[in-house]
């Protein structure tokens, strides 16, 4: 299974990343923004996508708005703090599959992968 994590913040990317090892996901590619993403997605299929809303150079909804151009299917699951109804609105009208919500244990992200991509764990 090949997942993309898209996050400006290293650390974030290294937590999630260690989550998703110790549930057995070795194929995990990152990118510090959407414009990084698009970019690796031009060379890689992946099964699911991780992405931060808020991030520099191209941001989550952005990045979402211009995945789902070429791809209407595979999971895309925005881990965001943002709660504001306008916010969601913007990102279900964008096509996203769920949110994942700062802070998040392995557990929830698990959760997730069971959903999207049918991974038992």
């Amino acid at each position: 299974m090949k997942i993309l994590l898209v996050d400006d913040s290293g650390t974030m990317r290294t937590i999630q990343k260690r989550c998703l090892s110790t549930l057995g996901m070795r194929e995990v590619f990152e990118a510090a923004d959407g414009a990084q993403a698009l970019a690796i997605i031009k060379t890689e299929n992946v099964d699911i996508i991780f992405s931060d809303w808020n991030m520099p150079v191209m941001d989550g909804l952005t990045f979402l708005k211009e995945f789902r151009k070429s791809d209407k299917r595979t999971p895309f699951v925005m881990i965001t703090t943002e709660s504001e109804r306008e916010s969601v609105m913007a990102a279900i009208q964008a096509g996203v599959s769920d949110y994942l919500v700062k802070p998040f244990t392995p557990d929830a992200l698990r959760e997730k992968l069971e959903k999207w991509v049918g991974v038992h764990i």
